[in-house]
């Protein structure tokens, strides 16, 4: 077993061990999945009785090594070899062995140094027994920062744009309307240098600094996702899909607006907390907070489109009640680690919404909601509240829109519908904008 466990050790690739040690000894493999994401990888092994488990990280090169025990080399790990994507951003292969007679080990060959966090789930909707293992970047980047420098290169591109085409309008007059163009220079022999962009860590500069006061930010919160896919529509329609190309239609949509950029909780399929989507929001200080959802209900006649505020006072209708319950249970089913050290810290944090939020978001919901009903069914025509958990940033405006009803059979095809999701973007975004026409955000200062 030694010479075997050396060999594994030295090779390079991505390796299963398959052999007579195939038949599982103890605990059943249900699945394993895998979640890449530049915000982080998720790894999970699903079994059907709680995993034992322990990590340590190696460097020369960097890897990760996970023991299991209490596990035989189960022929679903080799599904766990293949969800392995060229493009994760930190796992480059995954190496299984039978390590000792009841411990699998696990290596996970990295592509840079990660911060890992291993936990347990318990059985919860369709899930049994879940093992996480959570690869983090050693030093998270700056996302307001990107979206300053995002900005710029789009002036640029732009204003490069401009010149390009004045200079071809003053060609055409000097050679004459008529004239034809001059040929092409030929090629340089030597390729042109090309300006590398800054890198995201570099600290921002002062003209940097002083743009991100005339610098609007929405931060637009594709629900669910990942271990969640939210609700599941008649013909497999999953809410985490729907909306995320909802939300990537509207940041494309408001990004078009010379001063306003968009950050997205997410932009893949992998899950984040809920009040990791709020500290993302405060992170960019964003002068907005959208999220996009689309509904469900047990009877499939149920249709129309909504749109929610914070309530501090309770739900306005026991629907309200029973919708922000649902959503707030997706921390559950995505599979949050309760053993973060500001989580508890996080969570009173998300209790201290103010009057003046409330009251600015409501501004907000009742746009956006006379805009979508007028290109859908509305299921209710009054914006409602309820305790969202995700709308607890204090001092951001934060709705909740409830898309449609996946559950209703109509509704889903209108969701897999482009033209469709085109014209619900397009009345979000002018709910959007006719927000900030009304309420101009102040010129602040932002802390990078």
């Amino acid at each position: 077993m030694s010479g075997r466990r050396g060999a594994l050790r030295g090779l390079g690739g991505v390796v299963l061990l398959l052999g007579t040690a195939q038949l599982a000894r103890g605990a059943g493999i249900v699945a394993v999945r895998v979640w890449p994401a530049t915000d982080y990888t998720r790894v999970t092994i699903e079994s059907d009785r709680a995993l034992d488990a322990k990590h340590f990280l190696a460097e020369g090169p960097y890897r990760v090594v996970l023991d299991i025990e209490g596990l035989g080399l189960d022929p679903a790990l080799k599904e766990l070899v293949a969800s392995i994507r060229p493009d994760d951003p930190y796992i480059a292969g995954v190496r299984v062995g039978q390590f000792q007679p009841h411990v699998v080990r696990l290596v996970l060959d990295l592509k840079q140094p990660v911060a890992p966090q291993q936990f347990a789930l318990p059985p919860v909707a369709a899930y049994r027994h879940r093992l996480v293992l959570d690869l983090y970047p050693l030093h998270e980047p700056d996302p307001l920062l990107a979206l300053i420098r995002d900005k710029e290169d789009a002036e640029a591109q732009a204003a490069q744009a401009v010149q390009d085409a004045l200079g071809e309008l003053i060609a055409r007059i000097d050679r004459g309307a008529g004239a034809p163009a001059a040929p092409a220079a030929p090629a340089a022999s030597a390729p042109a240098q090309m300006t590398p962009a800054p890198p995201l860590e570099a600290p921002p500069t002062e003209d940097e600094r002083r743009s991100v006061g005339r610098l609007i930010i929405v931060a637009v919160d594709p629900g669910h996702g990942g271990e969640d896919p939210g609700a599941i529509g008649p013909t497999g329609l999953r809410e985490k899909d729907a909306v995320l190309a909802i939300a990537r239609a509207l940041r494309d949509e408001l990004n078009k607006d010379r001063n306003l950029r968009v950050m997205l909780t997410r932009n893949g399929d992998y899950f984040v907390p809920l009040h990791e989507r709020v500290r993302k929001a405060r992170r960019v200080q964003a002068d907005l907070f959208v999220s996009i959802h689309a509904d469900a209900f047990i009877r499939p006649e149920a249709r129309g489109a909504s749109v929610f505020a914070l309530s501090a006072r309770g739900a306005t209708s026991a629907a309200a009640r029973w919708m922000a319950e649902r959503e707030n249970r997706a921390d559950v089913v995505g599979g949050m680690n309760l053993d973060v050290a500001d989580a508890q810290v996080m969570r009173a944090m998300l209790d201290m919404s103010t009057t003046a939020q409330i009251k600015d978001s409501l501004k907000l919901a009742r746009e956006v909601l006379f805009r979508i009903g007028r290109v859908g069914t509305l299921h209710k025509r009054e914006v409602e509240q309820a305790g969202f958990a995700v709308l607890k940033a204090p001092d951001i405006p934060s709705i909740l829109i409830e898309t449609a009803f996946i559950s209703n059979p109509q509704e889903e095809k209108k969701l897999r519908d482009a033209a469709f999701r085109g014209e619900l973007v397009q009345a979000i975004a002018t709910g959007i904008r006719r927000y900030f026409a009304r309420n101009p955000p102040l010129a602040r200062e932002r802390q990078l």
